[in-house]
């Protein structure tokens, strides 16, 4: 499957300068084609979220099992009302606190989305980006979109048009480049179709914002589990994976280097991935600082970066830090737990 991959550069702060890119895009939407784009969380690969043609493109370009449901996106609140039976009062209380924002909420489908977009479930996931970029191209279009994020099946998530552009050029019609994305991880997913909501994926809203807005939540059991059939992205098979196998250090500063230094006897090619406060004490190593560990949303704006910067030809295996899972954390160590091959613990 080769194409030829329309690529269209837009400053996010000066969208109206750029309405004519935005149209073509849009039209090549309407034509049941697929268009990456970015969003505030990481680039999403759009397509008509009512048209199954046009969603089996997303399947067929990311190489992506066709039983994972995907998010639709939509440019404002009334459209979600479009999609769905009902809005629970829970749902509506997060959608006035955190939309537009980096969450999804699950509601039941009132059938308007294709089936491939659902994966057969009752339910439908639903958000209000917050990202000028793509609630222009929303409104252009004029369709509800379908967009998982824009990479190969399985890869990490892209957070720059170049990521997309590694992954899927020649295999999607276009592609906007509207910088890098700002948070860095998905979207919190969060089902709202029983009495007490509950997260299906930690994200870029922490389970201790929408406690504060709504009260107690409940999380999946699920996101512990393969077995499960997933009503959320990210819920099943191997997410984020790096070029070069992951391993994750969970322990002390001392423990790390104490592993680090016994696959370097090995003649292991080693790269790290770190906290800028372990990455000061292993000068002459490959390493990214990701951010402090006093400051884990930088860490999360990183993150994905990071796990694309080690080639298979480069390391022979990556060395990760764990992270505390509070707020941010949990997002973050979701999507590392997810990405890791082994783990190595300290206790």
């Amino acid at each position: 499957m080769t194409m030829k991959t329309n690529v269209w550069k837009i400053n996010p702060m000066r969208v109206d300068a750029h309405m004519d890119e935005i149209n073509q895009a849009a039209y090549l939407l309407q034509q049941q084609e697929v268009v990456a784009f970015p969003t505030e969380t990481v680039y999403g690969l759009g397509a008509d979220a009512t048209s199954e043609q046009a969603v089996h493109r997303i399947f067929e370009a990311k190489g992506r099992p066709s039983d994972n449901p995907l998010i639709v996106h939509v440019a404002e609140s009334s459209q979600v009302e479009n999609l769905v039976t009902d809005i629970p009062e829970s749902a509506k209380k997060m959608m006035a606190s955190f939309m537009p924002g980096p969450l999804t909420i699950v509601l039941e489908s009132n059938g308007t989305c294709a089936k491939n977009v659902t994966a057969g479930l009752s339910t439908v996931a639903v958000r209000i980006p917050d990202h000028p970029v793509a609630l222009a191209l929303l409104k252009a279009s004029e369709v509800p979109l379908a967009a998982p994020s824009a990479n190969r099946s399985g890869r990490p998530s892209p957070t720059t048009a170049d990521h997309v552009y590694q992954d899927l050029n020649g295999r999607i019609a276009g592609l906007i480049d509207g910088g890098p994305t700002g948070v860095g991880l998905e979207s919190t997913v969060v089902d709202c179709t029983s009495d007490m909501p509950v997260i299906l994926r930690p994200g870029g809203i922490t389970r201790q914002q929408i406690e504060d807005a709504i009260g107690a939540v409940m999380v999946d059991p699920a996101l512990a589990s393969t077995e499960e059939k997933p009503k959320s992205p990210g819920m099943k098979y191997t997410h984020y994976a790096p070029e070069a196998p992951l391993w994750l250090v969970d322990g002390s500063d001392e423990f790390f280097i104490d592993q680090l230094r016994n696959l370097e006897r090995d003649g292991k090619r080693i790269g790290i991935i770190a906290s800028n406060e372990l990455a000061d004490q292993l000068p002459q190593r490959r390493v990214i600082a990701c951010g402090s560990r006093n400051n884990l949303k930088e860490v999360a704006v990183h993150l994905y970066s990071a796990l694309r910067e080690f080639k298979k030809a480069d390391v022979d295996i990556i060395l990760g830090e764990a992270f505390s899972e509070e707020g941010y954390g949990e997002a973050i160590m979701n999507r590392l737990q997810k990405a890791a091959v082994k783990k190595l613990n300290q206790f």
